[in-house]
Protein backbone atom coordinates (compact mmCIF):
# COMPACT_ATOMS: atom_id res chain seq x y z
CA UNK A 1 0.00 0.00 0.00
CA UNK A 2 1.30 3.42 -0.95
CA UNK A 3 2.08 5.64 2.04
CA UNK A 4 2.71 8.77 -0.02
CA UNK A 5 2.17 11.65 0.17
CA UNK A 6 3.33 11.99 3.78
CA UNK A 7 1.71 14.66 5.96
CA UNK A 8 3.86 15.73 8.92
CA UNK A 9 2.05 17.24 11.90
CA UNK A 10 3.81 19.21 14.63
CA UNK A 11 1.34 19.53 17.54
CA UNK A 12 1.97 22.54 19.78
CA UNK A 13 -0.76 23.70 22.09
CA UNK A 14 -0.32 26.89 24.06
CA UNK A 15 -1.22 25.66 27.55
CA UNK A 16 1.87 23.74 28.64
CA UNK A 17 1.79 23.30 32.42
CA UNK A 18 5.18 21.68 33.09
CA UNK A 19 7.09 24.44 31.28
CA UNK A 20 4.97 27.51 30.47
CA UNK A 21 5.59 28.61 26.90
CA UNK A 22 7.58 25.43 26.29
CA UNK A 23 7.02 25.18 22.55
CA UNK A 24 8.51 28.61 21.83
CA UNK A 25 11.12 28.67 24.60
CA UNK A 26 14.64 29.02 23.13
CA UNK A 27 16.84 25.94 22.78
CA UNK A 28 20.28 26.38 21.21
CA UNK A 29 19.25 29.73 19.77
CA UNK A 30 15.94 28.63 18.25
CA UNK A 31 12.40 28.32 19.62
CA UNK A 32 11.86 24.69 20.57
CA UNK A 33 9.25 24.19 17.86
CA UNK A 34 11.66 25.49 15.21
CA UNK A 35 13.84 22.38 15.57
CA UNK A 36 10.98 20.17 14.37
CA UNK A 37 10.21 22.62 11.57
CA UNK A 38 13.86 22.66 10.45
CA UNK A 39 13.91 18.87 10.51
CA UNK A 40 10.82 18.61 8.31
CA UNK A 41 12.30 21.08 5.83
CA UNK A 42 15.24 18.70 5.38
CA UNK A 43 13.13 15.59 4.72
CA UNK A 44 12.26 14.99 1.05
CA UNK A 45 9.91 12.19 2.16
CA UNK A 46 7.55 14.78 3.68
CA UNK A 47 5.11 16.25 1.17
CA UNK A 48 3.58 18.75 3.59
CA UNK A 49 4.40 19.82 7.14
CA UNK A 50 1.95 21.76 9.29
CA UNK A 51 1.75 22.98 12.86
CA UNK A 52 -1.45 22.24 14.78
CA UNK A 53 -1.90 24.83 17.53
CA UNK A 54 -4.57 26.73 19.43
CA UNK A 55 -2.19 29.62 20.15
CA UNK A 56 -1.85 32.76 18.04
CA UNK A 57 1.62 33.29 19.52
CA UNK A 58 2.82 29.82 18.52
CA UNK A 59 1.20 30.31 15.11
CA UNK A 60 3.23 33.49 14.59
CA UNK A 61 6.52 31.91 15.68
CA UNK A 62 5.92 28.80 13.57
CA UNK A 63 5.23 30.85 10.45
CA UNK A 64 8.27 33.01 11.15
CA UNK A 65 10.37 29.85 10.90
CA UNK A 66 8.78 28.65 7.69
CA UNK A 67 6.00 26.37 8.88
CA UNK A 68 2.51 26.25 7.47
CA UNK A 69 -0.31 26.82 9.96
CA UNK A 70 -3.47 26.57 7.84
CA UNK A 71 -5.92 26.52 10.76
CA UNK A 72 -6.19 27.01 14.52
CA UNK A 73 -6.91 23.92 16.56
CA UNK A 74 -10.30 24.13 18.32
CA UNK A 75 -10.28 24.57 22.11
CA UNK A 76 -11.88 21.17 22.71
CA UNK A 77 -8.77 19.56 21.19
CA UNK A 78 -6.33 21.64 23.23
CA UNK A 79 -7.17 20.69 26.82
CA UNK A 80 -4.64 19.24 29.27
CA UNK A 81 -6.16 15.78 28.95
CA UNK A 82 -6.75 15.74 25.19
CA UNK A 83 -5.21 12.60 23.63
CA UNK A 84 -2.98 13.10 20.61
CA UNK A 85 -4.96 10.73 18.37
CA UNK A 86 -8.00 13.00 17.76
CA UNK A 87 -5.62 15.94 17.25
CA UNK A 88 -3.98 14.05 14.39
CA UNK A 89 -7.34 12.98 12.98
CA UNK A 90 -8.50 16.59 13.02
CA UNK A 91 -5.32 17.78 11.29
CA UNK A 92 -5.64 15.10 8.61
CA UNK A 93 -9.30 15.89 7.93
CA UNK A 94 -8.63 19.63 7.80
CA UNK A 95 -5.72 19.31 5.41
CA UNK A 96 -7.48 16.91 3.06
CA UNK A 97 -10.42 19.31 2.94
CA UNK A 98 -8.23 22.37 2.39
CA UNK A 99 -5.89 20.75 -0.14
CA UNK A 100 -8.56 18.62 -1.82
CA UNK A 101 -6.23 15.66 -1.75
CA UNK A 102 -5.73 12.35 0.02
CA UNK A 103 -2.60 11.70 2.04
CA UNK A 104 -1.03 8.26 2.37
CA UNK A 105 0.34 8.55 5.89
CA UNK A 106 0.72 10.94 8.82
CA UNK A 107 3.98 11.61 10.65
CA UNK A 108 3.84 12.94 14.21
CA UNK A 109 6.76 15.19 15.18
CA UNK A 110 6.50 16.35 18.78
CA UNK A 111 8.35 19.60 19.54
CA UNK A 112 9.44 18.01 22.82
CA UNK A 113 11.77 15.66 20.88
CA UNK A 114 14.08 18.05 19.01
CA UNK A 115 17.02 15.69 18.41
CA UNK A 116 15.62 13.36 15.76
CA UNK A 117 17.41 13.53 12.41
CA UNK A 118 16.34 13.45 8.73
CA UNK A 119 17.69 9.91 8.41
CA UNK A 120 15.33 8.81 11.19
CA UNK A 121 12.37 10.03 9.17
CA UNK A 122 13.73 8.38 6.02
CA UNK A 123 14.12 5.05 7.81
CA UNK A 124 10.62 5.24 9.30
CA UNK A 125 9.09 5.88 5.89
CA UNK A 126 11.11 3.04 4.39
CA UNK A 127 10.01 0.65 7.15
CA UNK A 128 6.33 1.38 6.57
CA UNK A 129 6.73 1.15 2.81
CA UNK A 130 8.38 -2.25 3.02
CA UNK A 131 6.06 -3.81 5.61
CA UNK A 132 2.57 -4.14 4.18
CA UNK A 133 1.24 -5.60 7.42
CA UNK A 134 2.35 -2.75 9.70
CA UNK A 135 -0.16 0.02 10.40
CA UNK A 136 2.52 2.30 11.78
CA UNK A 137 6.10 2.85 12.89
CA UNK A 138 7.11 3.93 16.40
CA UNK A 139 10.53 5.20 17.51
CA UNK A 140 12.08 3.36 20.46
CA UNK A 141 15.44 3.00 22.15
CA UNK A 142 17.25 0.71 24.57
CA UNK A 143 16.93 2.28 28.05
CA UNK A 144 20.06 3.09 30.02
CA UNK A 145 18.94 0.69 32.76
CA UNK A 146 17.13 -2.63 32.60
CA UNK A 147 13.75 -2.71 34.40
CA UNK A 148 14.16 -6.38 35.33
CA UNK A 149 17.08 -5.45 37.55
CA UNK A 150 16.59 -1.80 38.42
CA UNK A 151 12.86 -1.30 39.00
CA UNK A 152 11.38 -1.73 42.45
CA UNK A 153 8.08 -1.08 44.17
CA UNK A 154 7.00 -1.08 47.79
CA UNK A 155 5.36 -4.20 49.19
CA UNK A 156 2.50 -4.24 51.71
CA UNK A 157 5.02 -4.58 54.55
CA UNK A 158 6.55 -1.24 53.56
CA UNK A 159 9.82 -2.65 52.22
CA UNK A 160 11.07 -2.58 48.66
CA UNK A 161 10.80 -5.53 46.31
CA UNK A 162 11.66 -6.20 42.68
CA UNK A 163 8.95 -5.09 40.29
CA UNK A 164 9.95 -7.94 37.97
CA UNK A 165 10.66 -11.05 40.09
CA UNK A 166 12.02 -12.93 37.06
CA UNK A 167 15.02 -10.58 37.18
CA UNK A 168 16.52 -12.92 39.79
CA UNK A 169 16.97 -15.52 37.06
CA UNK A 170 19.62 -13.46 35.29
CA UNK A 171 23.11 -13.29 36.78
CA UNK A 172 24.83 -11.37 33.98
CA UNK A 173 23.51 -8.23 32.31
CA UNK A 174 24.36 -9.73 28.91
CA UNK A 175 21.88 -12.56 29.50
CA UNK A 176 18.84 -10.35 30.06
CA UNK A 177 16.50 -10.19 27.03
CA UNK A 178 16.82 -6.91 25.14
CA UNK A 179 14.00 -4.46 25.74
CA UNK A 180 13.14 -1.07 24.28
CA UNK A 181 11.15 1.93 25.40
CA UNK A 182 8.92 4.12 23.26
CA UNK A 183 10.81 7.42 23.31
CA UNK A 184 8.41 9.81 21.55
CA UNK A 185 10.87 10.88 18.85
CA UNK A 186 8.49 10.10 16.00
CA UNK A 187 5.39 8.16 15.03
CA UNK A 188 4.20 7.33 11.51
CA UNK A 189 0.79 5.85 10.66
CA UNK A 190 -0.99 4.83 7.51
CA UNK A 191 -3.68 7.34 6.65
CA UNK A 192 -6.60 4.90 6.58
CA UNK A 193 -5.66 3.38 9.93
CA UNK A 194 -5.43 6.77 11.60
CA UNK A 195 -8.71 7.94 10.14
CA UNK A 196 -10.68 4.83 11.09
CA UNK A 197 -9.29 3.86 14.51
CA UNK A 198 -10.28 5.26 17.90
CA UNK A 199 -6.74 4.95 19.30
CA UNK A 200 -3.27 3.86 18.12
CA UNK A 201 -3.47 0.43 19.84
CA UNK A 202 0.29 -0.07 19.71
CA UNK A 203 0.25 -3.62 21.02
CA UNK A 204 -3.00 -4.84 19.49
CA UNK A 205 -2.22 -3.83 15.91
CA UNK A 206 1.10 -4.45 14.14
CA UNK A 207 3.51 -1.56 14.61
CA UNK A 208 7.10 -1.68 13.36
CA UNK A 209 9.86 -0.30 15.57
CA UNK A 210 12.45 2.26 14.51
CA UNK A 211 15.44 2.15 16.84
CA UNK A 212 17.03 5.48 17.72
CA UNK A 213 20.04 5.38 20.08
CA UNK A 214 19.19 6.37 23.64
CA UNK A 215 22.20 8.70 23.59
CA UNK A 216 20.42 10.78 20.96
CA UNK A 217 17.01 10.91 22.60
CA UNK A 218 15.77 14.16 24.14
CA UNK A 219 12.30 14.41 25.68
CA UNK A 220 11.68 17.89 27.09
CA UNK A 221 9.05 18.07 29.81
CA UNK A 222 10.68 20.20 32.52
CA UNK A 223 13.15 23.07 33.02
CA UNK A 224 15.74 20.43 33.94
CA UNK A 225 15.19 18.72 30.58
CA UNK A 226 15.73 22.05 28.82
CA UNK A 227 19.00 22.63 30.65
CA UNK A 228 20.21 19.11 29.94
CA UNK A 229 19.34 19.47 26.24
CA UNK A 230 21.21 22.78 26.09
CA UNK A 231 24.33 21.17 27.57
CA UNK A 232 24.18 18.16 25.23
CA UNK A 233 23.92 20.42 22.18
CA UNK A 234 26.54 22.87 23.40
CA UNK A 235 29.06 20.11 24.16
CA UNK A 236 28.45 18.38 20.83
CA UNK A 237 27.04 15.21 22.39
CA UNK A 238 24.14 15.66 19.98
CA UNK A 239 24.67 17.40 16.65
CA UNK A 240 21.78 18.79 14.62
CA UNK A 241 22.41 19.63 10.94
CA UNK A 242 20.37 22.85 11.06
CA UNK A 243 22.47 24.42 13.82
Amino acid sequence: MNIHPVLAVIPARGGSKGVPGKNIRPLAGLPLIAHSIRLAQRCPEIAKCIVSTDSEEILSVAREHGAEVPFLRPAELAADDTPMWPVLQHALAQMESIERCRYGSVLLLSPASPARLPEDVAKAVQLLEQDEHAVGVVAASKPSFHPRWACIDIAEDGYMRQSFPDGKVYVRRQDIPTIYRINGALYLWRRDYLAASEAPRYFEMPHAMLEIPESRVIDIDSPHDFRLAELMLKDGMIQLPWL
